[in-house]
């Protein structure tokens, strides 16, 4: 029997969030589908808006008469910025959250469930810009801000723009297994999905390098972390001289390179020890780390915590 995944929308929702219809569709296309019936649904039907302004078409609260054990999965869309629902709408997330298997937000859809009281107790994530917002006005959440996506219990929660692809994934491989969220990962052209602990930052943006050369010896360190990559080594793919590479380096990222060469092992290192079984030692001597401790040490300056802390975290959520 196939499972049916409803679609929230409103006006102002983003057409980004679209993409996670993909996933569903494409599920349906793997071997023994199809498995899901998706529908896109709003409080009072027909052509809704997006930010961008592309309409879509949508089924009205009232055309399932509020049939809300229709619903395997309810999905919630977000906006460029937090709205305030309608006291109806708001009645129907309680309704069928209640009565669905599933109940999940996209981005800042998870404002919407936090005013359903739908989220009390709750691990959650949402856009990173929005998510101390998110902690404030609904305090009884318990926001994850550096997260792709949660999963507590019956409700999961998503970062912003395309980590609504990562979430649904997910919610696949929970129903299909991972061989098959790895084939709809292939089919579009993305990675298998990012665990949900990973981080919603990337190193390489956060030091925002202004010119071409610096951001050719960024590239160049990422691409070889486990090679020693001395000052003089980076130097030489930004084509620049050792003094001239240093002063500009620092100028663009507001770092040295060592430190900027630490920041992405670490990022690179907690990407391996949340997606593999590969032990501490193996997964140090990969990202360039010489030993663990050295790991460890890096792990505590930037992280906060330890690699095996991570690692950890890791596990009991997969669990």
């Amino acid at each position: 029997m196939k499972k049916s995944i409803a679609f929230v929308v409103f006006d102002g929702f983003q057409l980004v969030d679209m993409a996670a219809v993909s996933v569903f569709e494409l599920a349906n296309d793997c071997p023994g589908g199809p498995f899901y019936d998706v529908m896109l649904l709003s409080e009072h039907g027909g052509p809704v808006r997006s930010s961008s302004g592309v309409k879509v078409d949508s089924i009205a609260f009232d055309a399932h008469a509020y049939n809300v054990h229709a619903y395997d999965t309810v999905m919630v869309t977000g906006s460029m910025s937090p709205v305030v629902s309608s006291p109806r709408f708001l009645d129907f997330l309680r309704q069928s959250s209640a009565a669905s298997r599933r109940t999940a937000s996209i981005c800042t859809g998870a404002f919407l469930l936090a005013e359903a009281e739908l989220l009390n107790g709750r691990r959650v994530t949402t856009h990173w810009a929005q998510a101390r917002e998110l902690q404030h006005l609904y305090p009884k959440t318990r926001v994850e801000e550096d997260r792709i996506f949660i999963n507590d219990g019956d409700i999961w929660t998503s970062a912003g723009m395309t980590a609504c692809i990562d979430l649904s994934l997910a919610l696949v491989e929970q129903d299909l297994g991972t061989a098959n969220a790895r084939l709809i990962a292939r089919m579009m052209v993305v990675y298998h999905r990012r665990s949900g602990g990973q981080s919603q930052f990337s190193a390489l943006l956060e030091m925002e390098a202004k010119s071409d050369r610096i951001q050719s010896a960024l590239s160049y360190a990422k691409r070889n972390l486990a090679k020693e990559l001395s000052v003089d080594e980076l130097a030489d793919a930004a084509h620049l001289s050792r003094r001239q590479f240093s002063r500009a380096f620092r100028n663009e990222t507001g770092k040295s390179p060592a430190k900027a060469v630490e920041a992405l092992r670490v990022e690179a290192a907690r990407a391996m020890l949340e997606d593999s079984s590969h032990s501490i030692d193996v997964v140090a001597r990969e990202t360039g780390f010489s030993d663990p401790e050295r790991m460890r040490r890096a792990f505590l300056r930037t992280v906060g915590q330890p690699p095996q802390a991570v690692k950890r975290a890791s596990r009991a959520a997969k669990a």
